[in-house]
């Protein structure tokens, strides 16, 4: 029998409307920069849909919100974001938005380095030791310790703590139990999307440490921003670079003259772009010294395309471009950096 012509019409509506009926029933995140939108992917799957406010090969620490990201905010049932003042702007657009909705700091219960990349707490062993996660850092719930900020103002502690593998475990159980307290009927998938994406975590952190054994202790190499300073604690390469934690000062001359004398002074082997910050400052510096420009590496956000387009993606390509430029072969570095820290991390400090 041939349908009339209006309930044909009527069922191809139906589905055509599908998926976004699908899309509707998935819970609505937002986070507030790209490293965060893969993570949140990796443990919520196909459960989630996100919406990053900074999307990959975009400053963070330079953004200003428009009155759609309040309204996506708004919608949201989740919302993520760094903390540790990295995006100085948040603060306002949860208020401006009104949510009152699950909030997750990604940060919360990581005892964060101070400007110089060494722990501001005493801590030998790069902080991990006295992490003490449970499984509800994410219940406190209140904004960064330091409360209210105006745009592009960056605290003491150094923000980046995703470029330390070990810390970014931290990450993910904030985010797993964020995605719980918004959806619990899914809680055995989200508990098993984090354990496998830990599994990996772990996995790249032991490739990270096979190639940077292979990069001398006293080597030091200059990025664009002050943007590694997790990774430097975490691996044992040393990092300078002409301006600091945020991406939005240029260097001054006399700083950039300062720079030019350490890189003579010192075992400086390599300069090397970062993906979002003004190129033109290390090509200076490369035609001021006669070193090379060695790669690009990806600090505060993903690429729009290829390996780096992933946060696992993003840790090795910056290991592997750090690795290819400055290895010699043959040399090992023991498990130590120059600074004498032990390379081995206790990932079982966590409470999965």
């Amino acid at each position: 029998m041939r349908l009339p012509p209006s309930r044909w019409l009527v069922g191809v509506s139906a589905l055509l409307a599908l998926p976004a009926a699908m899309a509707s029933e998935r819970v609505q995140v937002v986070t507030s920069f790209s490293i965060l939108t893969d993570m949140v992917e990796q443990v919520g799957g196909e459960h989630v849909q996100v919406t990053s406010l900074v999307g990959p090969d975009g400053d963070a620490h330079m953004y200003t919100p428009s009155p759609g990201d309040a309204r996506a905010l708004a919608d949201a049932d989740l919302v993520v974001f760094n903390g540790l003042l990295f995006e100085g702007w948040m603060e306002r657009l949860i208020d401006a938005s009104d949510y009152t909705g699950a909030l997750v700091t990604a940060t919360a219960g990581i005892e964060p380095l101070g400007r110089s990349g060494h722990d501001d707490h005493g801590h030998d062993d790069h902080g991990h030791d006295d992490h003490g996660h449970d499984d509800h850092a994410h219940d406190n719930h209140g904004h960064d310790d330091h409360g209210h900020a105006d745009e592009h103002v960056h605290g003491d502690d150094d923000p980046h703590a995703w470029q330390d593998l070990a810390r970014a475990e931290t990450y993910v159980v904030n985010i797993r139990d964020g995605l719980i307290e918004a959806d619990g009927d899914n809680r055995e998938a989200y508990q098993a999307n984090a354990e496998r994406y830990l599994a990996e975590i772990r996995a790249a952190d032991e490739e990270i440490r096979t190639l940077i054994e292979e990069i001398p202790g006293s080597t030091s190499v200059i990025t664009g921003h002050d943007s590694f300073g997790y990774f430097a604690d975490a691996y044992g390469v040393r990092f300078l670079s002409p301006v600091g934690l945020s991406t939005e000062a240029d260097p001054s001359g006399a700083s950039m003259a300062e720079l030019i004398d350490v890189i003579e002074e010192e075992n400086v082997e390599a300069l090397f772009h970062e993906n979002m910050t003004n190129q033109s400052v290390i090509d200076q510096l490369a035609e001021e010294t006669g070193l090379s420009v060695a790669g690009t590496l990806y600090a505060d956000a993903l690429s729009s395309e290829g390996e780096a387009s992933t946060y696992l993606g993003m840790m090795r390509h910056n290991a592997r471009t750090l690795h290819d430029a400055l290895a010699e072969p043959g040399h090992e570095d023991h498990g130590h950096d120059d600074h004498g820290h032990s390379h081995d991390h206790d990932h079982g400090a966590h409470d999965h």
